[in-house]
Parts: structure tokens; C-alpha cells; sequence
């Protein structure tokens, strides 16, 4: 009885906590005019930023926050239709306001809204339930093994490698295998990471040029219904915001198994009229394989910024430097003969480097806002790589180079109009972007990193030209220079968004976007002398594979958004997007000499651009409390799979059409203070619109030693299907934070008819922080938490992995690396 009258007394008269000293915040949220705000979202966050309370106001709009400590505080207050406000309390001191009276505006159209991570209600925010953001304080919770692993974040995405650390992740997403970045957009503050016409492969995306503690948010998208993200972005995109200040500066040291080692270090200041942030990494590992990465790499980061986030702007450098040897993936029948963590070539590897400048400039009020962005970098890659070791030169193996060399240059620039229509407010946003890459790349057939020619004894296996039928054991010669070409890679693009709130249960999303992808290329590939076929054919590359190429896209968009009903909102989505092809290919009209192509083959231009489009159903609530909780079903056409393969030169995949489609749903749960447990899942199909004959593997053409496989299917090879990452963290609790993570990532099919298939992978992850006081702590990662024997990545191919032994189709491996700890002493200041 006494508590209950104690706490009617405290509902009738919440001035009784000010008597007895408890501090709190206490108020009513309203409108411009004055009425009352139900069910508004107050958050009080730390200095940090780190979410400390969160509730609603009652129905009268009163609200009572209790149980901070004293201190200084900003309140976050946000309601659907309504702009968010953010302020700075006071609390238990001095300075501390009797009374707090909010006024909230009506919200332009939709709202732009300082988001720090997946706490936060996104339900009158997002225009998408597969939209969302992941800030700092849980990318920082997570153990990862590598810098891009923070990506995986990201509810349905996985990363993975299939060679040595200093290469680009491979990327898993909603149906595709995405090579190192094909269809899955990466920005940095705005500027684009993936590179196209890369020597490698189309996207090429280097997470290594990340370091993580300087990442402030990710935010995410999934599909193509962005009006601001072009090329790449079909599956998805991900864009890294780092802090322009530090929430406190700092200096960590790691070490752990497997030789790895890193320092990295962090410092803001005010600087004249502005804020002045640098800091560095240095980084090593050798990893458990038999032939060790020793793979260093080096990261710089300075930033400097004036103003806040209505106007200001700032200048940003990024630098890296990276060197490593490279374990390749391995087929299953080599496993006895080098063992589970070894390589049939350790001379494989490469080098990378990557230094970049961006300036930023922003303004906004009323009536407008504005953006602009403009970046340069140079960026240069050496891979030296064997995926097939003795299947065509059993002498000096199949080991080739691939060089990338190149300038880029962008500019993003975007304009917001508020305005009115019908009486509803509207905003029309109008963008302009162009990218320009100076490339100069090259594809070489190598010994020991040595540029030398080959023999494909093997030739008449892949071509049934004439000269096979007379020679079925015809041997043709690879020349070492394979395919080099100087060329200027350009898009050009633009865009117009309009978004209207008709009523307080209906919004939309429109926009029109236009690509324009120009490119010029110049082949430097020596003339080829056929000197093993009858007249001795001479191929002119110069003249046959120069040229220029063009592609116009228009790309409509259009997302309808629903409610909130009971914390519910509902989103209809649909559009087209693109991805490039290899400027290369693009211009191409003789396939350069390689073990794809070992004669002289003539081959068709293929598209610079390749179009997509989709269509998404989507659900966001937040009716349970302290869950966010989104479910979509999405589907996405590709108009064919065909590119320009970096590993030969050659125009590889499906001209087929496929279509993908799927099931995603992601949770993130609060259920007090310090726990928080997250649940996602994604269930995803890939299929082509007809079998696809480039796929149906080898036969006995020429009477050669190739086996004879399938006659091809409608599966997409190595397509991701089943995906679940849960977890669950204890946060900040008296200094303890610990946090278990699980990573499920499905069996695929490998072959398109479905012959050969990977395993599944699942690995438990752990990871502990203590702080110790104010300035020390202390961590410790533990990966792979189980020791669990799986594969990393998985593909099915022919390879012959000893110089006499016979060519095989299997499956082909590179291990998820074994149990590991990690542990880290940081400081800060």
C-alpha cells in the first residue's frame, strides 16, 4: 500500500522528485499550434551518444524521465510526420529546467533525421523496411576477423575471402554471389569505393582502406529504388559516415594468434574556427596457413571541418598501402597433399595502394538545402593469382598478374526545394553526379610473379576448330603480355525526387534517374602471330579492340509508404537500376589469347550497361515494446549475368536473363538497459529465365582428357540462399560489455543444374570488453569460437593440381580460418 500510494503521489505531483532531489526530465511535446503530441519518442542520450532512456509521452503529451545520473544530456524527440528535434538538458544541476515545453514542426515531407543505430525507431523515417542504419557503438561491440566484416552488419549480407588478406572481400546478398562488389554499392562520406573496369573484377571494392573506430554510422538500402545511388546498386548499398569529431580521442594496441598485431590511434581538436581529426593504423597477420599472408597494411585519415549539420563543411585524406603473400582456395583432392591450410602455388599475392582527397561543402534552411561532394584518388594494384595450377601449362603452371593503374575524379551534387502543393508540403530534390577513372590495367601470364609466356597443351579441349580435328593434341602458346589496354571509364548521371505526405497515413517516394556511361579505349595488347595454325593468322588487338562505346538508361523509381498504425508502417516498392560492364568487353571484337580462348576467336561487344529492376513488400513496426522488427519480399530481374572476366580477359557467364527473389527479416530487441539481442534472417532463391549453356561444363571435345559433366541448368552458381546472424550483447553493465554472435551462411548450389553444391558454414563468435576506469580498458575477441572445420567460400571448376595428374571437376575450397584470440589494450583522452 505504500508503494502504491507512493507512486499515485508521484503521478499527481511529479514536482515531489524535484523535492526529494531525484534528478529528471520532465514536460509536455506540441505542435507549432500548440496541440498536444501522444506517443511521441523522447531519447536521452550521453555525451557519446549512446542511448540511455527511451519512451513516449503519454496522451496528454506530458512526460517524466527519472533515473539518470547527473550530467549533461541531449534529448532526442521525434514523431512521425513531425521534424525530430534534438537538445541539449541538464541534469540534477544547476542549470537543470523545471519544465521542458517541446515544439515539434511538421516534417517537410519525409524526415532527415540524426539516426545513430538500429535502437532507433525508424517508423515514420524510413521509406523502406529494408532501409536502415548500424552506428558506432554496435559496429564497435562486434568481433570481426576483418575490417570489411562490419559490413555484415547489414541484416542478410555476408563477408567472406577467398584468398590472401590484402584482397577485396567476396560479398554475399539477397541471391548473389557478388564477386568483390558487382551489384553492392559502397560510398565513403560520398565517395564511391567501387571501381569499375577493374582489372580484377567489375565493382572491385577494398574494404582494407577502413578503419573501423573512425566509422560514426553505416547507413543501408537494399534494392533499386534510391534515386541517389547509381551504378553497382542493384542488391544493395552500404554508406560509411565517420566522425568528423571523436567522441573521445584515443590509442589502442591489439595482438593475437597467427601473428597479428595492429596499433591505431585517434585524435580531435579545435583548430581556428573548426575541428582537426587524424589518426593511423598499423596493421599484421599472418593467418593459420601453411605459407604465412605476412600481410601488412597501413592506414592514414586526416579530416578537418567547420560548421554543424545545417552548414559547414569539410576536406578529408585517406591513405593506404598494403602488401601480402595469398593461400588461394584449393580443390578437395589437394587437401592430402599440402594440407587443409595450404597452397599449391605460395608465390601467389599482391600489393595495394590507395590515397584519396574529398571536399564537402553543405548548407541548409527553410526553404532549400543543399549538398556537394568532390573527390580524386589514385589507386594501383599488383595480384599475382593460380586458381587452376597445372591444367594448362603443366611446366610452368597457370599462375597469371592482373595490374590496375588509375586516376579518378567525381563530383556528387544534390538540391532540396521545400515547397507546397495542394496545401501538402513537398520536397524536390535534383541531383548531378559524374565519375571519370583513367585507367591503365593489364592481364599477364606469369611464373613466380615472373611475365612469361605459357603452352596450353590443353587447347583443342575448349575449341573445335578444324586445325583440332587433323591435331586433337594441338599445343597453343599464351603470351605473357595477355590483355593491356589504357582507357577512360565515364558516367554520367542524373536525378529528380519528389516526396509529398498527402495525408498523415500516406506518403511517396518518385524519382527519375538517367545514366550515362561513356567509354573510350585504346587496346595495348601486341599483335599475336598463330603460328600453330595453318597460314599463321596474325590478330591485330590494337585495331580490333579499340573504339569507343556508349549506353543511355533511364531508371524510374517509386516507393508508396502506409500508415503508422499502431507504431506500423507499410511500404510498397518498385524500379530499375543497372549495373556497368568492363569498358573492355564493352568494345571488344577479338578475345584475347588466353586459356578461355587459346586461338584466335572472334567475340561480340557486349553491353556497357546492364539493366535491372524489382519490386519489394515491406512491413516496419515497432508495436512491441523496445523491438524494431521489418519483414520484406523482395524480387529483382537481371537483364543477363554476362561480364568481362578479369581473370582471362574473356566474356564469361550467362547472357540468360535470372531473376531472384526472397524473404528478409531482421530484429533488434532492447529488452532493458544494457541487453540487446538481434535476429536476422534471409531466405533468397536465383534462378536463370532459361538453362543456361555456358554453365554445362566440359565434354571430350578434340578427344581430350576433360571429364564430361551436366548439360547445364537454370540455378545460379554460387548463389547465396539461406542466411541467419543473431546475437546477443551485454552493454556497458558496470563497466562489462560481452557479446556472442552466430553467422549462418547456407549451402549453394555451385554448378547451374545443381550437381555440385557447398556445405554450410556456421561460426560463433565472442567478444569482451572491460573498462577498467575512465581512461583504460581492456578486450579480448575470441573467433570462431567452436574451432569449427568449414569453408570460407566454395566454388566448383576443373583444375589439375600436379603436373601429371588428370584435370578434375570438384569442388574447390579456402577454409574459415580456426579458433583465435585476439586481445587489445585501448586508452583514452
Amino acid at each position: 500500500m505504500v508503494g502504491t500510494a507512493a507512486l499515485l503521489l508521484l503521478f499527481l505531483f511529479p514536482g515531489l522528485l524535484f523535492a526529494q532531489g531525484i534528478p529528471q526530465l520532465s514536460g509536455t511535446v506540441v505542435d507549432t499550434s500548440g496541440a498536444l503530441i501522444a506517443g511521441a519518442t523522447l531519447q536521452v542520450r550521453s555525451a557519446t551518444g549512446a542511448v540511455q532512456i527511451t519512451i513516449q509521452s503519454d496522451a496528454s503529451g506530458s512526460f517524466i524521465i527519472s533515473g539518470l545520473s547527473s550530467g549533461n544530456y541531449r534529448l532526442v524527440v521525434s514523431n512521425p510526420g513531425f521534424e525530430t528535434k534534438e537538445i541539449p538538458v541538464a541534469v540534477g544541476t544547476p542549470a537543470a529546467p523545471a519544465q521542458l515545453r517541446i515544439s515539434l514542426a511538421v516534417s517537410s515531407v519525409s524526415t532527415t533525421v540524426n539516426v545513430r543505430g538500429r535502437q532507433d525507431d525508424l517508423v515514420g523515417i524510413a521509406n523502406s523496411a529494408t532501409q536502415g542504419t548500424v552506428g558506432a557503438t554496435e559496429l564497435q561491440d562486434r568481433p570481426i576477423l576483418r575490417s570489411g566484416e562490419i559490413l555484415e552488419a547489414l541484416p542478410g549480407l555476408i563477408i567472406t575471402q577467398h584468398a590472401g588478406g590484402g584482397k577485396a572481400n567476396q560479398y554475399f546478398l539477397r541471391g548473389f554471389n557478388l564477386d568483390h562488389g558487382t551489384d553492392f554499392a559502397i560510398f565513403l562520406d560520398d565517395m564511391p569505393l567501387n571501381l569499375p573496369s577493374h582489372a580484377h573484377g567489375e565493382g572491385y571494392s577494398d574494404m582494407n582502406t577502413v578503419i573501423p573506430e573512425f566509422v560514426e554510422r553505416v547507413d543501408y538500402e537494399k534494392g533499386p529504388y534510391y534515386a541517389d545511388v547509381g551504378n553497382f546498386g542493384s542488391a544493395g548499398s552500404a554508406h560509411l559516415v565517420f566522425f568528423n569529431t571523436l567522441p573521445q580521442n584515443f590509442f589502442t594496441v591489439e595482438g593475437g594468434m597467427y601473428g597479428f598485431g595492429r596499433a591505431v590511434f585517434g585524435v580531435s581538436h579545435k583548430l581556428a574556427s573548426g575541428n582537426l581529426l587524424y589518426g593511423g593504423e598499423a596493421y599484421h597477420e599472418n593467418g593459420p596457413w601453411v605459407h604465412p599472408d605476412n600481410y601488412y597494411k597501413f592506414n592514414g585519415f586526416v579530416t578537418y571541418s567547420q560548421g554543424d549539420d545545417a552548414n559547414g563543411f569539410s576536406v578529408t585524406a585517406r591513405a593506404y598501402r598494403g602488401t601480402w603473400h595469398s593461400s588461394d582456395q584449393i580443390p578437395v583432392a589437394a587437401t592430402p597433399l599440402v594440407g587443409y591450410f595450404g597452397t599449391l602455388n605460395p608465390t601467389g599475392g599482391g600489393e595495394s595502394q590507395r590515397y584519396s582527397l574529398q571536399v564537402e561543402w553543405h548548407r541548409q534552411d527553410a526553404n532549400s538545402e543543399t549538398k556537394i561532394t568532390v573527390y580524386g584518388f589514385y589507386y594501383d594494384l599488383n595480384l599475382f593469382s593460380d586458381f587452376t595450377y597445372f591444367l594448362d601449362d603443366p611446366t610452368t603452371g597457370d599462375q597469371f598478374e592482373q595490374q590496375d593503374r588509375r586516376w579518378a575524379a567525381g563530383l556528387d551534387a544534390r538540391h532540396a526545394i521545400f515547397s507546397h502543393w495542394f496545401a501538402r508540403k513537398v520536397q524536390n530534390t535534383f541531383g548531378f553526379q559524374v565519375r571519370n577513372d583513367w585507367v591503365h590495367n593489364g592481364l599477364y601470364r606469369t611464373e613466380d610473379r615472373m611475365r612469361t609466356d605459357k603452352s596450353d597443351i590443353n587447347a583443342c579441349n575448349d575449341e573445335p576448330i578444324p586445325a583440332c580435328v587433323t591435331n586433337p593434341n594441338l599445343t597453343a602458346i599464351l603470351p605473357a603480355d595477355t590483355d593491356l589496354n589504357r582507357f577512360t571509364d565515364t558516367i554520367v548521371s542524373f536525378y529528380v525526387e519528389n516526396k509529398i505526405q498527402w495525408t498523415s497515413k500516406f506518403r511517396w517516394v518518385l524519382a527519375l534517374r538517367g545514366d550515362d556511361a561513356i567509354y573510350n579505349v585504346t587496346s595495348l595488347t601486341p599483335p599475336y602471330v598463330a603460328t600453330e595454325l595453318p597460314g599463321a593468322p596474325v590478330v591485330n588487338f590494337a585495331a580490333l579492340n579499340s573504339g569507343t562505346a556508349t549506353k543511355f538508361l533511364p531508371s524510374p523509381k517509386a516507393t508508396l509508404i502506409f500508415g503508422p498504425w499502431s507504431k506500423t508502417e507499410f511500404y510498397v516498392q518498385g524500379g530499375f537500376s543497372f549495373h556497368s560492364n568492363d569498358a573492355r568487353g564493352a568494345t571488344q571484337r577479338e578475345e584475347p589469347i588466353s586459356p578461355d580462348s587459346p586461338f584466335p576467336t572472334s567475340s561480340t561487344p557486349i553491353p556497357a550497361l546492364v539493366a535491372t529492376k524489382g519490386g519489394e513488400f515491406g512491413v516496419r513496426t515497432s508495436a512491441v515494446p523496445h523491438l524494431q522488427s521489418t519483414l520484406s519480399l523482395w524480387y529483382l530481374h537481371s537483364n543477363s549475368e554476362l561480364q568481362q572476366d578479369g581473370d582471362t580477359g574473356t566474356t564469361v557467364a550467362s547472357a540468360s536473363p535470372s531473376n531472384r527473389y526472397g524473404l528478409e527479416w531482421a530484429n533488434y530487441y532492447t529488452p532493458a538497459e544494457h541487453l540487446v539481442l538481434d535476429l536476422d534472417m534471409a531466405d533468397s532463391r536465383a534462378q536463370f529465365a532459361q538453362i543456361d549453356s555456358n554453365d554445362a561444363a566440359y565434354t571430350n571435345v578434340g578427344g581430350g582428357q576433360y571429364p564430361v559433366q551436366g548439360l547445364g541448368g537454370k540455378l545460379v552458381p554460387e548463389a547465396v540462399r539461406v542466411v541467419i546472424s543473431s546475437g546477443v550483447t551485454l552493454h556497458n553493465y558496470k563497466g562489462f560489455t560481452s557479446t556472442l554472435r552466430l553467422r549462418y551462411f547456407g549451402p549453394r548450389d555451385l554448378t547451374s543444374d545443381g550437381i555440385n553444391r557447398s556445405a554450410s558454414t556456421l561460426l560463433l563468435n565472442m567478444g569482451l570488453n572491460y573498462r577498467l576506469n575512465e581512461r583504460w580498458s581492456v578486450s579480448a575477441d575470441l573467433l570462431n569460437l567452436l574451432n569449427r572445420r568449414a569453408d570460407d567460400i566454395t566454388y566448383a571448376y576443373i583444375s589439375r593440381i600436379t603436373p601429371t595428374a588428370d584435370p578434375t571437376f570438384t569442388n574447390v575450397y579456402h577454409p574459415t580460418e580456426p579458433f583465435q584470440a585476439r586481445f587489445g589494450l585501448h586508452y583514452t583522452f
